[in-house]
């Protein structure tokens, strides 16, 4: 259960922030944990959140 709220507070951070680097620089974290974290919430809901291109991020 801890490790899907943080999960969650991954993604809200990416989103809040308007991309992986910043979110990870704004939560002392990397950015690959938080894309990571990401991509283990979307496995576990089954439906992709972000829209992800080489320049931005977007939440779907």
């Amino acid at each position: 259960m801890a490790a899907d709220l943080q999960d969650l507070h991954a993604f809200l951070a990416v989103v809040r922030a308007g991309g992986f680097r910043d979110g990870a620089r704004a939560h002392g974290v990397s950015a690959s944990g938080l894309s990571e974290a990401v991509r283990r919430l979307e496995t576990r809901l089954g439906v992709r959140l972000l829209h992800r291109t080489t320049r931005s991020i977007a939440p779907t």
